[in-house]
Order: C-alpha cells, then sequence, then structure tokens
C-alpha cells in the first residue's frame, strides 16, 4: 500500500499499463487448436478434462477494515492465498499485526493459508548508498509504520533482513503456521543490491504479474470496479501473481466488496483454481530448501 505522499495517479496509471514490480516469468496459456471443417468421427468416448490450471491471488495488509469481508469470500469459495504481512497502521487496534487482529490471522492459518513477510515496519525502499572502505551495504530507507514512520532511515542489510524477519516471527507466533521464506518489497521497490542481500539472509523476493496488478490502489473515480473487473477477467492467465490489500486509505470505492468474489467465481469459469505459492514452480524449490 503506498503512503499518501507516494505516487501521483499518473505514476499509479503507469504501474497499470506497464505491470511494474511484474514477475517475468509469468506463465501463458496456448490457444487450443480447432478442428478442421466438416463432421467430427463419432466416438463413444468422452474427451478428458484438463485439470485446472493455477493462479496465485496475494494479499498485502493495508487498513484491514475489509479484512473480514475478505476472509469471509475466500471461505465461501474455498479459496486458499499467500497474504504479505506488515504492522501497518489500522482503522481499528494497534496494527494489522497487533494484538487486536491477532485472532484474525490464527484463524486464517486454521484454513489453510500461506503468510510471508512485507517487512514489519512497511519500510520503503529509497535508494542504494555507495559503500566506502569497509563500511557496509547500506540503503535508504522511509517506514510508513512503527515508531519511525515518515522518516528517512539509513539502514544496514542486516537492518533490512531484521526488518523481514520480525515481520515473519510475528506470523509465526500469531499464526502458528511457519511463514514461507518468502518477502515482498513495500511498494514493490527494490534494488538488485537489496534483493541479493535479502536472498544472503535467505529471503526471495515475489512480485506480481503485469494482468495481475488488480488496481486496488488506484483512485477509483479513474479506476472504477467495473473497469478494473473486467480488465482482470480478460488479461489474467494461468500461473500469474495476483496483487490485492487488505484495505487502501486513499481509495474512495473499496474494491474487495465489489469485485473480490466476482473475479473469483470468474477466473474459475474460465478453468482457473487458486493456490498459494508453496505450489508455485519458481519458488517451491526455494522454499523446499530455506523454510525451517
Amino acid at each position: 500500500m503506498y503512503p499518501a505522499s507516494e505516487p501521483a495517479c499518473s505514476r499509479r496509471r503507469a504501474l497499470a499499463r506497464l505491470g511494474w514490480g511484474a514477475l517475468s516469468a509469468s506463465i501463458l496459456i496456448a490457444a487450443p487448436h480447432r478442428m478442421a471443417l466438416g463432421s467430427p468421427a463419432k466416438t463413444s468416448e468422452k474427451p478428458a478434462k484438463a485439470d485446472p490450471e493455477p493462479v496465485y491471488l496475494t494479499f498485502d495488509t493495508g487498513h484491514m477494515a475489509i479484512a473480514p469481508f475478505v476472509a469471509e469470500v475466500l471461505h465461501r469459495q474455498d479459496v486458499r492465498v499467500t497474504f504479505f504481512a506488515a504492522n501497518e497502521a489500522t482503522k481499528e487496534g494497534d496494527g494489522a499485526l497487533g494484538s487486536h487482529w491477532a485472532p484474525w490471522w490464527a484463524a486464517r492459518g486454521r484454513e489453510g493459508h500461506a503468510f510471508a513477510s512485507h517487512t514489519y515496519d512497511h519500510a520503503y525502499w529509497r535508494g542504494d548508498l555507495p559503500a566506502r572502505g569497509g563500511e557496509p551495504l547500506r540503503f535508504r530507507v522511509r517506514p510508513t509504520a512503527g515508531a519511525q514512520a515518515g522518516r528517512d532511515l539509513v539502514w544496514t542489510a542486516d537492518d533490512y533482513r531484521a526488518d523481514i524477519a520480525r515481520a515473519a516471527d510475528r506470523l509465526r507466533a500469531i499464526t502458528g503456521v511457519a511463514p514461507l521464506p518468502l518477502w515482498r518489497a513495500p511498494g514493490g521497490k527494490h534494488s538488485p543490491a537489496l534483493l541479493a542481500a535479502a536472498r544472503e539472509g535467505g529471503w526471495a523476493h515475489v512480485g506480481w504479474s503485469s494482468a495481475g496488478f488488480l488496481g486496488d490502489e488506484l483512485p477509483s473515480d479513474r479506476w472504477p470496479n467495473e473497469q478494473l473487473l473486467a480488465q482482470a477477467l480478460r488479461d489474467v492467465r494461468p500461473g500469474d501473481i495476483l496483487l490485492a490489500h487488505l484495505g487502501i486509505w486513499s481509495r474512495r470505492v473499496p474494491w474487495a466488496p465489489e469485485v473480490l468474489e466476482p473475479l473469483i467465481t470468474g477466473l474459475k469459469a474460465r478453468g482457473l483454481r487458486f493456490a498459494t505459492l508453496r505450489e508455485h514452480p519458481h519458488f517451491a524449490p526455494w522454499i523446499a530448501a530455506h523454510q525451517a
């Protein structure tokens, strides 16, 4: 979720068009072969139905006001997702990973959802700092949660890795489920150096597919829900990683109440199924090798 001081509408529109932060390994579906004209040979055998192909719905934290509704829809539709969590400010309670929301997370753990870090302080990467004689790798960051929210800070690689791990540790404590050794940078902002530093600590980064940017961060007057739904139902392909949030402060008309369930049922009708990132072919080997 972007803070109020972050990108203008024009950058958000560009993000939606270009799929900024998209995972490059999205799987494309091939068009089926068409039968030649003429009467096909009669057969008593029915063609075998292909197994549904997966898409990977993920949620980042937000103000959490829509979290109960999201949980209700996922339960009703029997869908499992991957949650990327930070201790972001919420409309009620003491933060997304605070005591108020802990029972909500515990219930999602019992339902079989997967969890991963979004950094504890929702710390935006702002730039790399050049190394100077013996100094450790450092990054300019700006947390949007926690005691230093809104301040420009300098963190070492160890500092940033610790913030990733802190969110994962909190998720483990409140869900009873081992979080995945994955993380997502707030706003999708990162550098090759930051990604490498995180991997050295056992954390693989997860972006999203171009068509998987569901647009719930965009202004609702320019990107109405019906347009975002139609776009996703048209463009999402097997293997795509989809991105939504548990509440966006700046969106006047909330996305989830109007879009989430029609999106799920529409993609199911196209022959797709929903899976967590535990099954993703790119990340599954990493998870097997690094999950404690």
